[in-house]
Parts: structure tokens; C-alpha cells; sequence
């Protein structure tokens, strides 16, 4: 449940948002903290659940600490993507009072942010557990935190989409109306792919079983194809038709109450961009000991 960007040891995307969040909170300095402490003051702080669900977002933490200040040393006492319990202990960082308290703020924002994420993805995961549907997030993430957003669902037990308009080709119905046709748009991303020193996935959105039934004349060209907004009978014939020959993503308007439902269709994917989108903060704190 690690990033590919992070696997690979490319923590550059994440340290810029790092980076760029200190710069927001910080800017010309913590001036409460500069008055109030002398610098060699010492504490431990807790980081505190207060409320049950999924944890991500402590290896983001301890970056943020380290870029605030080197010598602070951070413990967690549980790991990203298990579950916590109210007022439960999920970390302690030991060091200069001064430097946990200028890094408190963003630290916090990064881990309450990923939690919600992680626990919102886990209650879908779970829905759809008995069966072979695995849930997908969508580009709808919060501006500049991809990285963080995506790494969330990782962690909560969902799969990622692609990451951005580089990775995947995702036909959709504008794509579509420009080419001038579903095959039309379908050819044309072809011959683009053999321009690429990479092979990188097709996907097309469907709405109707008849532009389905268009889109399976290139199943041995296409990877996936997407359900968009189609009603549960409609998916279940979508499935019959398709018989494993593309993958299948249902998407549009998703919820907790619907999804299992969906799942049950027989999709292999459903995508969720409210898990991204629209996700309550955990309520997590950080208190000194």
C-alpha cells in the first residue's frame, strides 16, 4: 500500500507539497512560538485519535517534522492503514517544544486529511468485500495533493485510477464528439500510442448499451471501458455482453447505500469521487505530556 512515486524513492512530488504547505503556515516565521519560547525548551507530544477510523498519513508526518526540524524524533505506535480508536495514542514526537508546535498545524492538516480518506475507502471496501469489485478513486482530488489523496485510498484498501492524464487513455463523451465517433477517437489513440516509447492503457466511456456494443467491437485494443451513470439492470447486461473480454468501471453518483448493489453486477471496478472529494476530516490532535 505505498505509492509507486515512494517504492521508487521519488519523495520529490511529496516534499514540494511539504514544502509549499510549511511555506503557507510559516511564512516569515512562527511569531507566537518565537515570543513565548527561547528555543531550548523540550517536550513530547502526543498525536491523538479522537474518533475510530483507518490511520494514513504518519510517514507524511514524520517528513514534515524532519523538513521543520532534523533533530525531532518521531514515534508512531500504530502504522498507516490500521485502524485507531477513540483518544487512542497513534504517535509521539520528542524534541524541541518550539519546532513540534510550528510544525503542529500541518502536520495535523496532512494526517486528519489522508485519515478520512483511508476510513471513507475502508467502509466502501468492506461493502463490497464479498465480492470481487475493488473500488477505484478518481482525478477529483484536492488541488496539489494528489499524491496524498491517492496514497490515502491506497492505504484504506482501494485501488488507484490513474494518476493523471499522462498514464491512461480515458475517452470520454467530449473525446468522443470531437473524433467524431467512438471508433473514430478509438483509432486515433491508437496510432497516438505508437508514437510513445511506452505502452500505456486505453479506457472508454460508455453511457448506453448501444455505444457498448460499439466500444466491444475493439475489445483486443481497449483495457477497459467504463459504465457511466447506468442503471443496475443495465450494468448486469453490460457484464452478460461484455463476457470478460474488457474490464469493466462503473461510475456516477456512487454512494455508501448504493454501491453494494453495484458490486453485485459483476463490474470489476467502481469508481468514487467522493471519496476525494468530499471527505470528512478524522478529528485528530496533538497534545503535550
Amino acid at each position: 500500500m505505498i505509492p509507486d512515486y515512494v517504492q521508487r524513492g521519488d519523495y520529490e512530488p511529496l516534499d514540494r507539497l511539504i514544502d509549499l504547505a510549511l511555506l503557507e503556515d510559516i511564512g516569515t516565521g512562527d511569531v507566537t512560538t518565537q515570543a513565548i519560547y527561547s528555543g531550548t525548551e523540550h517536550a513530547r507530544a502526543s498525536v491523538v485519535a479522537k474518533q475510530d477510523g483507518i490511520i494514513a498519513g504518519l510517514a507524511v508526518a514524520e517528513r514534515v517534522l524532519r523538513r521543520v526540524d532534523q533533530t525531532l524524533v518521531f514515534t508512531p505506535s500504530v502504522q498507516d492503514g490500521q485502524r485507531a480508536a477513540n483518544r487512542q495514542s497513534i504517535g509521539e514526537i520528542q524534541g524541541k517544544a518550539g519546532s513540534i508546535l510550528t510544525a503542529e498545524r500541518t502536520l495535523l492538516n496532512f494526517i486528519q486529511r489522508m485519515s478520512g480518506i483511508a476510513t471513507m475507502v475502508h467502509g466502501y471496501v468492506e461493502a463490497v468485500a464479498h465480492t470481487s469489485a475493488r473500488i477505484l478513486d478518481t482525478r477529483k482530488t484536492l488541488p496539489g495533493h494528489r499524491v496524498t489523496d491517492k496514497w490515502a485510498v491506497l492505504l484504506g484498501g482501494g485501488v488507484n485510477h490513474r494518476i493523471g492524464l499522462y498514464d491512461r487513455y480515458l475517452i470520454k463523451e467530449n473525446h468522443i464528439a470531437v473524433a467524431g465517433g467512438i471508433d473514430q477517437a478509438i483509432r486515433a489513440c491508437l496510432v497516438h500510442r505508437n508514437t510513445l516509447a511506452r505502452t500505456v492503457e486505453i479506457e472508454l466511456e460508455v453511457t448506453s448499451l448501444t455505444e457498448l456494443e460499439q466500444a466491444l467491437v475493439h475489445h483486443k485494443h481497449i483495457d477497459y471501458i467504463m459504465l457511466d451513470n447506468m442503471s443496475v439492470d443495465a450494468m448486469k447486461t453490460a457484464v452478460a455482453m461484455t463476457g470478460g473480454r474488457c474490464r469493466l468501471e462503473a461510475s456516477g453518483n456512487v454512494t455508501i447505500d448504493t454501491v453494494r448493489t453495484i458490486a453485485e453486477t459483476g463490474v470489476d471496478f467502481i469508481s468514487i469521487g467522493a471519496i476525494t472529494h468530499s471527505v470528512p476530516a478524522m478529528d485528530i490532535s496533538l497534545l503535550f505530556s
